[in-house]
């Protein structure tokens, strides 16, 4: 059993066992029971009746949440000609061909999101080894290979999360950070909670979502009904 410090067991004191909260009530108390020096991140953690192992049960997408996630993410695209031009006007951070597959190659990784046109992706696949372990290589079913690079890099701007099925059926993403008011949390909450709700695979058995809980950086798990998420 990990040993938690003093500051974690005071702010689960707040927390009931065996309790389940409204998400209204949840965002709430994911405030109250943060206890980090900084603006923590809010995160929302659900545990899926999904087998990932099947190729129509791996759950994986991304949406822009309407608050967006209060982190400002840093952007690089790998493209050529007019669309690495688009990609510069709508605010890409760094935009390159083979000298930026090159700068990556030997180390660079000081970037959140990386986006790719379909063309360069001959070029990008040679990263894998480098960004694949880290979540960052490009996917179509994510929005980050695209011919649109410009709303791509706009989407992630303006608070765009993606969001994956793990090995053992576990989504988790942020929705925010504590500072947000509570209307903005369960906004974003809701947004996010529709989309996994919509990718329920018609082969899934049983309860689909089998639990669902929230908390801030540090904080203590704060569990919602997975059957009424409201």
């Amino acid at each position: 059993m990990p040993k938690h410090g003093k500051q974690y067991l005071e702010a689960a004191k707040k927390v009931e066992k065996n309790k389940f909260y409204s998400v209204a009530e949840a965002m709430k108390l994911v405030k109250e029971t943060s206890y980090a020096k900084f603006d923590a991140t809010v995160e929302v953690a659900y545990n899926l009746s999904v087998d990932p192992k099947q190729a129509d049960q791996q759950i994986r997408g991304a949406l822009v949440l309407p608050n967006g996630t209060g982190k400002t993410q840093k952007v690089i695209v790998f493209a050529e000609g007019p669309q690495a031009e688009q990609a510069k006007e709508a605010g890409a951070d760094e935009v390159g061909s083979d000298e930026l597959v090159e700068k990556v190659q030997n180390g660079y990784l000081d970037f959140d999101v990386v986006i790719a046109t379909p063309m360069m992706m001959a070029k990008v696949g040679r990263l894998g080894r480098v960004l694949g372990p880290k979540g960052l290589m490009p996917n179509p079913k994510t929005g980050t290979v695209t011919m649109d690079v410009k709303k791509a890099v706009e989407n992630v701007k303006a608070g765009q999360v993606e969001y994956r099925v793990d090995k053992q059926g576990l989504i988790h993403a942020p929705i925010g950070k504590v500072s947000f008011e509570e209307d903005k949390l369960v906004e974003n909450f809701d947004a996010l909670r529709d989309v996994i709700l919509r990718a329920r695979p018609a082969s899934a058995k049983g309860q689909y979502v089998k639990s669902v809980a929230v908390s801030a950086t540090f904080g203590p798990g704060i569990h919602l009904d997975p059957l009424n998420l409201k």
